[in-house]
């Protein structure tokens, strides 16, 4: 669900209690959409995480702060330029919409006392983080917004700051129930949820929809409402204002039965029964780390890679289609025998037949003597067709042992490609697409773009997890890597594991002159069935062989190894702990 301005409420008060008062001792813009404050106080360093993305705006405070890029971007530096060594003084909501401002105390390039202010919007794809002055004047923005985009509002440097149009909604906080209770009445034609929607500044429909299941089960016209669910509704409003007023609510996630987030909220939420599983956390940010954190990878690695996943696609798509005509050409080159067979007949009946014929009617001595008719070129004399049908089956023959061996390597690269594809959609972070980017070149896909002077990256090491029986487990990033862990770095002693036909990481369970256990297997296999393409899959097959059984085939691409002998296991992919 989208943050709704009731559970932003609640974050801001967390923020509030344990911020203000620190000092902003770092900051770092991971993506165009994000900013990292790392703030200091007495207690301690905190992270505050602020996205302005479309699809997940929020602010908290989090623990997977993303990794920077290598340049930070023009806004970045100016944030650090007026924000760095600032104290952050107070945390103010716009009533219970869904506005955060963030008030600083700085001091400027000359030494004087100033204030900045940082506004968080949380509005899907009109989420935006805004710098203003002490004269509310915009200084800049994540996303500028001019007049082509918007005649109501425009976010540019020097421009005046204005909040967003305000919509015809109360706040809980400033109305009585009873004004509340009336005005969703009076919304006719609407059920009690979407008239709820309608009244309330802040409230998700997730809230709206609970209120109208503990009044009425059903949702009802809210005109419909008999006086006794009247007097539930005057009591159901009472207890979210005083939630809101005393800052009771608890945050609580709901989560399928594989145990995947799929809602969060301030109170506890019964409306979907025993289909969803809640789970309540110790803070509003704790809460939102781990709703997002998945979401976001995702998101911020198909930004920084978008070039990258442009190049495997288009390549994957080239390489597809010309399979395919490779495939067409061969199939027609497979019927060649029939032009083997119409060239002997001819050269076999040269003495019946004369030049100038459009065909001509021969038994065929491979079918029981069946009369065949042959397509002949006028043209020609009979022997030159002939000829011409020797020739073609020639060529067809030729055709075949080409086109064969074309489409075979044509398959090898798609897997190839598949497998970086496979590894862009799990990358991680900047330093792993960069070794993505390094195997492109380095096979030819793209070009190289190190400059002179420029520092060779250090190479990431790869996963490593250790099974409940003490076995290490090491899990390759990329197709290099693969390649190094496999052929190089694993003992031949030690369990080499990989998805079956389904492009994904080389696992490692490192022996270290034990027997590997059952156990260990399967855990690993679980972590094999994770670290691949589709791991939301059910069940997945996972071989697994000794190292020692691993074959590299002469001049084929990174990652690629053979094997021949091997075991196979059925899990269900999970994310593994680190």
């Amino acid at each position: 669900m989208p943050l709704d301005g009731m559970f932003l409420h609640f974050l801001k008060n967390e923020i509030e209690q344990a911020a203000v008062g620190s000092r902003v001792e770092k900051l770092h813009q991971p993506s165009k959409d994000e900013l990292v404050l790392i703030l200091r106080s007495r207690s301690g360093v905190k992270k505050l995480l602020i996205s302005a993305s479309a699809n997940s705006p929020r602010i908290h405070f989090t623990e997977f702060a993303p990794e920077n890029p290598q340049t930070p971007p023009m806004f970045c530096m100016l944030l650090r330029k007026h924000l760095t060594g600032a104290v952050l003084t107070g945390v103010r909501q716009e009533k219970l919409d869904r506005v955060l401002f963030l008030d600083f105390d700085c001091t400027n390039e000359i030494g004087d006392k100033t204030n900045f202010s940082l506004c968080v919007e949380i509005m899907a794809k009109h989420s935006n983080i805004i710098l203003i002055d002490e004269a509310n004047v915009i200084v800049d923005s994540v996303k500028r917004i001019d007049f082509t985009k918007s005649e109501i509002r425009q976010i540019l440097p020097s421009f005046p700051f204005t909040l967003p149009p305000g919509q015809d909604k109360m706040n809980v906080l400033d109305e009585s129930t009873e004004t509340l209770q009336n005005k969703a009445i009076q919304q006719k034609g609407k059920t009690l949820s979407d008239a709820l929607l309608s009244v309330l500044q802040g409230a998700s429909p997730l809230i709206c929809r609970e209120i109208a299941e503990k009044i009425c089960g059903d949702d009802v016209k809210s005109e419909s409402l008999t006086s006794l669910q009247t007097q539930c509704l005057s009591g159901q409003l009472d207890i979210l204002k005083k939630t809101l007023e005393l800052s009771a609510g608890k945050p609580v996630m709901l989560k399928n039965s594989d145990g995947k987030p799929v809602d969060f909220s301030f109170i506890n939420i019964t409306q979907y029964g025993s289909a969803y599983i809640s789970q309540e956390f110790g803070s509003y940010s704790e809460l939102l780390d781990e709703f997002y954190a998945e979401r976001d990878r995702i998101d911020r690695t198909r930004q920084r890679a978008a070039d990258l996943v442009k190049v495997v696609g288009n390549a994957i798509a080239r390489t597809s289609r010309k399979l395919e005509l490779q495939r067409i050409e061969l199939a027609e080159s497979g019927d060649r025998e029939k032009l083997r067979v119409f060239a002997e007949l001819i050269n076999a009946n040269q003495y019946k037949l004369a030049k100038g014929a459009f065909f001509c009617d021969l038994e065929n001595y491979y079918d029981d003597n069946k009369s065949i008719r042959i397509p002949l070129d006028p043209a020609l004399s009979p022997n030159a067709n002939s000829q011409k049908y020797y020739k073609a089956y020639r060529k067809a023959k030729t055709a075949e042992q080409i086109l064969s061996a074309l489409i075979e390597q044509g398959e090898q690269e798609l897997q190839y490609l598949e497998t970086v594809a496979d590894a862009l959609a799990r990358a991680g972070g900047q330093a792993e697409l960069d070794e993505i980017r390094g195997e492109l070149a380095a096979v030819g896909y793209i070009k190289h773009r190190k400059h002179a002077g420029q520092k060779t990256e250090k190479l990431l090491p790869p996963l490593e997890y250790t099974s409940s029986d003490g076995f290490k487990i090491l899990v390759g990033r990329n197709n290099i890597q693969n390649d190094k862990l496999s052929l190089k770095t694993a003992g031949k002693n030690d369990l080499w594991l990989h998805t079956q036909k389904i492009p994904g990481s080389h696992v490692i369970i490192v022996a270290d002159g034990k027997d590997i256990t059952p156990s260990a297997i399967e855990q690993a296999a679980v972590i094999a069935a994770y670290h691949r393409k589709a791991r939301e899959s059910s069940l997945v097959p996972v071989d697994y062989t000794p190292v020692k059984n691993l074959k590299k085939p002469p001049g084929s691409k990174p990652g690629k190894v053979i094997y021949h002998v091997y075991n196979t296991i059925w899990v269900k992919p999970v994310k593994p702990n680190s």
